[in-house]
């Protein structure tokens, strides 16, 4: 197989999980108050992480195995992409008791797991 042909694979494959992960950003926009804005955030040299903060508060993650696929899931999703998960992004985001346990870990019961 030729360099062209096997880049025009990977290029449609890349497309395809870009649209599957744009599916499931639109899915929990819907479920969050109809709308949701993200930061595409790298995670190691691995993956790259899509952070979601829905209309009602609520987050969630995709996480895509290149920058370049996530930054195509947030744009076919049509959320409002931000640079970085600061000021209005970070207030707007709700947590409850399950996360705040989480966070605190043994200092609330929480898992002693890493």
């Amino acid at each position: 197989m030729s360099q062209e042909t096997t880049s025009a694979a990977g290029s449609a494959s890349a497309e395809r999980r870009a649209k599957r992960i744009a599916k499931h950003i639109r899915a929990f926009a819907a479920a969050h108050g109809g709308s949701a804005d993200g930061v595409v955030e790298y995670v190691g040299g691995i993956s790259t992480r899509i952070v979601l903060v829905g209309a009602d508060g609520a987050w969630g993650d995709q996480v895509a195995p290149t920058h370049a696929v996530a930054t195509r899931a947030a744009e076919l999703s049509g959320i409002t992409v931000h640079e970085s998960f600061e000021g209005e992004l970070g207030l707007k985001v709700r947590t409850g008791a399950y996360e705040w346990k989480r966070m605190a870990g043994l200092q609330l019961g929480g898992s002693q797991r890493v």
